[in-house]
């Protein structure tokens, strides 16, 4: 080991990435390395997500995930434009089918209107104008809405991080950090070979791993990443015009997933998901997932069972439903009955990494954690994959700010 890095990012999802190449632009002389642990980058969150560039539908007005999310549409769109990256603006459709939903959705029409979205109410006839396949009492039509790949994304900006003068190092496992006063030393195995780096500062965008990160550095927390599974199928393509725009059903306010909907997708198709069910393997994308360590982990954490007991209804409803399509195609049917249980075929799940404090609380918004030397960024709620840029932007300034800060010998307080 004879380099020691300015900075060192753990993680090759979307927002690991797009930190590693906004620092490198901020640093053009400092030397920075990105870890990722797969043979190639977005491999997690980032490659099984819908692909959708969220306009900010759902979050409070102020919060930052309704900044980060309208910025994020913004950045987004001129990085796709500037790289050739194909993008769709189809725009989306939230459909109410229940007098509930109606209400919900009117509760979310003002809060479109707080965030400074333009959107429309239509009526039951000016919906059934728009999609004469969808069934519903009224919707919000959000024209600010569209698709694009995120793998796609996320290689561009590694190659302009590397063009940059960044490096990149792929199949590399991050198996123990230590402290100390002037730097950290990262012990890693790469092909079999341990491997060992350094750096001056760490920044930590681990994603289902970020609380086994955080631990390595005997960082104490509250929180545990608990992965919830979002199952997706594939309509045929017969079916690739059924919908114009992206259908959402209005979500539960309680909760903090949007639904099964039907998504158009980049290459043409059409997605039916996801669904939300308990996880029992961090990684795991198959129908069967064990894993007995996560398995271990989330039973010794009081905060899991705690989180279970408060949704133990839904959890049971969403678990009947992954295993009897029949009950997972009623969720579709509420508002697009022409889909049939034979039209549901395979596509790859998707796991969430959702942090869980330990009194249960699934926490909904940005959560950090840090060290004198480290920075964590523990949960990043979707949509983060809109979001990268302006959560990039925000990674390095908070670790800018704790810098200088510590330069001055000034406390830095950990926040959430």
């Amino acid at each position: 080991m004879s380099k020691v890095y300015d900075y060192i990012i753990i993680g090759g999802g979307i927002v690991g990435v797009s930190t590693a190449w906004q620092l490198q632009q901020r640093h053009p002389d400092k030397s920075i390395l990105l870890i990722e642990k797969e043979s190639g980058l977005s491999c997690h969150q980032t490659g099984h997500n819908s692909g959708v560039i969220h306009a900010g539908v759902y979050y409070p007005p102020g919060s930052l995930k309704a900044e980060f999310c309208k910025a994020g549409v913004e950045a987004t769109t001129r990085f796709c434009a500037r790289h050739d990256i194909p993008v769709e603006n189809c725009g989306k459709l939230l459909v109410a089918t229940s007098e509930l939903e109606m209400e919900r959705m009117q509760a979310l029409y003002q809060r479109c209107r707080d965030n400074g979205l333009e959107v429309v109410l239509f009526d039951q006839d000016e919906l059934k104008r728009k999609e004469p396949n969808i069934e519903g009492l009224g919707a919000i039509f959000v024209e600010a809405t569209s698709i694009v790949n995120y793998r796609l994304v996320t290689e561009k900006m590694a190659d302009e991080f590397r063009a940059l003068g960044g490096e990149v190092a792929l199949g590399t496992v991050v198996e123990d950090l230590s402290e100390g006063e002037d730097e950290i030393r990262v012990r890693c195995r790469q092909e079999g070979d341990s491997v060992a780096f350094a750096c001056r500062f760490l920044i930590s965008c681990s994603g289902l791993m970020a609380d086994r990160v955080t631990r390595m550095l005997g960082i104490k927390t509250d929180f545990q990443i608990i992965p919830y599974r979002g199952e997706y199928y594939r309509l045929p393509k017969k079916y690739n015009q059924i919908v114009n725009h992206l259908i959402y059903p209005i979500p539960d306010p309680d909760l903090p997933f949007l639904g099964v909907h039907l998504t158009r997708m980049i290459d043409g198709s059409v997605t039916v998901g996801p669904n939300a069910v308990q996880g029992w393997k961090r990684e795991g994308y198959g129908r069967i997932n064990i894993s007995l360590k996560d398995i271990g982990d989330m039973l010794g954490f009081s905060g899991f069972w705690k989180a279970t007991g408060k949704h133990l209804k839904t959890g049971l409803i969403e678990t009947k439903n992954s295993w009897w399509k029949p009950g997972y195609l009623k969720l579709v049917n509420k508002y697009c009955p022409a889909i049939t249980v034979e039209d549901l075929q395979p596509y790859p799940a998707g796991i969430r990494a959702q942090a869980v404090l330990k009194d249960g609380t699934l926490v909904h918004d940005f959560l950090f954690a840090e060290s004198h030397r480290s920075l964590h960024v523990c949960n990043a709620p979707s949509p983060a994959a809109t979001s990268a840029i302006p959560i990039g932007n925000y990674i390095c300034n908070k670790v800018a700010d704790k810098q200088l800060a510590d330069l001055a010998d000034e406390p830095v307080e950990a926040s959430a």
